[in-house]
C-alpha cells in the first residue's frame, strides 16, 4: 500500500465559476453561511482575504466530529478559477504528513465543472484512503452552489 495518494472528484454546478472560485479564494469566511451544518467557521489566522500566503483556520465537522484546520493558501488563479490550500496544522495532521486541496471551477453547460483534488502522504499504511473528506468537499461544493443561486435569484 502507498503512502502517497491523490483522490479527485468532478462535479457539475449550477453556480458560474467564478463565483464559486470567488468564495474559496477570496471569502471563504462565508462558506458557513452556505453550508453551516458542515463549516461552522473560517477565520483569518495572518495575511489577508485573497490572497496566496495567507494563512486561514477553519472549524468543520466531519464524520460527525468537530474538527479544526489551519491551512495556507499556495496559490489563488483568478484566470483559470484555481485555489491551492496546504494544510499545515489540525486533525488532518494526525493522520497525514502532507495534505493539499486543489478546487477549479470551470464554465460548464449553464454552470460550472467542479473539480477536487486532494493529494495526501499517509504516515502509516493504517491511515484510510480520506474519501469521507472528499465526499465532504463535493457536500459542501453543492452547498454552496444552491446559496449563490439563491442569492442571484
Amino acid at each position: 500500500m502507498a503512502l502517497h495518494g491523490s483522490i479527485k472528484i468532478d462535479l457539475w454546478i449550477k453556480a458560474p465559476a467564478d463565483q464559486f472560485h470567488n468564495v474559496f479564494s477570496a471569502r471563504p469566511h462565508h462558506i458557513s453561511n452556505a453550508s453551516p451544518e458542515k463549516i461552522q467557521a473560517c477565520e483569518l489566522h495572518e495575511g489577508d482575504w485573497g490572497n496566496s500566503g495567507s494563512v486561514i483556520n477553519w472549524n468543520y465537522v466531519h464524520d460527525g466530529e468537530s474538527k479544526v484546520a489551519k491551512e495556507i493558501i499556495e496559490e489563488i488563479n483568478d484566470e483559470k478559477n484555481f485555489t491551492k490550500f496546504r494544510v499545515i496544522d489540525g486533525d488532518l495532521m494526525k493522520q497525514y504528513k502532507d495534505f493539499t486541496l486543489l478546487v477549479q471551477a470551470t464554465p460548464k453547460d449553464g454552470g460550472s465543472l467542479v473539480h477536487w483534488s486532494l493529494d495526501y502522504e499517509k504516515l502509516n499504511e493504517d491511515v484510510p484512503e480520506p474519501y469521507t473528506l472528499l465526499e465532504f468537499c463535493a457536500h459542501v461544493t453543492k452547498d454552496i452552489s444552491t446559496h449563490l443561486v439563491a442569492q442571484a435569484a
